[in-house]
């Protein structure tokens, strides 16, 4: 790859950081991080940056934070200058058609997912609840105007054994990124020297998964008795996807009480730490205690 090669890099959370780390040790290092914009986070709302940005600056590169791509300031942003590349990496914005013209050699996507299998906004968390081991994998591609739907220029599945499996999120979430970063640094070289045939996916086989929100991470779940094996595995499994972005959790007497730790062995889920709505984490024992006698 030739030294002045201009990378824009569009990235978000959790995947966008871990990747960069593995460009960077490869010696790409990008021209221009493109992040979300600063949020409030936490109880007092203070304005936090996203990581990505926050490393980007630790490595003194320009950082760039659009709200909108339907603005025309946007726009002359990004065509003011050359580009050789844009590389997007989790970014949580639906690029449109003249930003994906921009680049000499368009744009590229890392994706955590077998394409076409998961295509869409939430592939990793998604493969763990639904117990999609096939699903799991990195693709590279290039970005078209629909939703990963582009020709792959590599893939490669994430094996995983039975006793690993299911992987808690955020180890899945690191695992993808750090392979998807080797994978990336490799077929950016040898694509911007035109050496790689980009392939089209096999359409007809396209599976998908949207955004998840806290109703997709609640377990149906009764307190006071223990779920069969079937539905015990099944809670297993979203309490591992949902790991890092919300936790899980259930309804009792019109209270949310979230799942902080959980063991499934045998066939059997048990509960170990929760934090019920408005209080501190405490043992689910210690929990179940406060109730006073059931009920029945």
């Amino acid at each position: 790859m030739k030294e002045k090669t201009r990378i824009a890099y569009f990235g978000g959370e959790p995947l966008a950081v871990p990747v960069l780390e593995e460009l960077y040790l490869t010696g790409i290092t990008p021209n221009l991080i493109v992040a979300s914009p600063d949020k409030p986070v936490g109880r007092k709302q203070v304005m936090t940056p996203p990581p990505v940005k926050t490393w980007a600056e630790s490595k003194n590169i320009d950082v760039y934070q659009p709200t909108s791509y339907k603005d025309e300031a946007t726009r002359a942003y990004l065509e003011s200058t050359k580009w050789d590349v844009f590389i997007v990496v989790a970014y949580n914005y639906i690029l449109p058609q003249w930003l994906l013209d921009i680049p000499t050699h368009g744009v590229i996507n890392m994706h955590p997912s077998m394409l076409p299998l998961l295509r869409g906004a939430s592939p990793v968390r998604t493969a763990i609840m639904s117990d999609q081991r096939e699903a799991i994998g990195v693709t590279i591609m290039q970005m078209d105007a629909t939703m990963d739907t582009g020709p792959i220029l590599d893939q490669m599945p994430l094996e995983i054994g039975d006793e690993n499996w299911p992987t808690p999120g955020p180890d899945l979430d690191v695992a993808l990124a750090t392979m998807g970063g080797a994978m990336l640094a490799d077929v950016l070289r040898d694509y911007l020297a035109d050496t790689i045939i980009p392939q089209e996916q096999e359409h007809s086989m396209a599976t998908y998964c949207g955004r998840l929100g806290k109703a997709d991470s609640e377990l149906i779940l009764n307190p006071y008795k223990l779920p069969t094996s079937n539905q015990a595995r099944l809670a297993w499994l979203k309490i591992n996807a949902f790991m890092g972005i919300g936790d899980t959790w259930f309804r009792h007497a019109d209270q949310r009480i979230k799942i902080k730790e959980a063991e499934f062995s045998m066939g059997k889920l048990r509960l170990i730490t929760v934090v019920p709505e408005g209080k501190s984490a405490m043992s689910f024992d210690q929990w179940l205690t406060s109730l006073g006698p059931r009920v029945r």
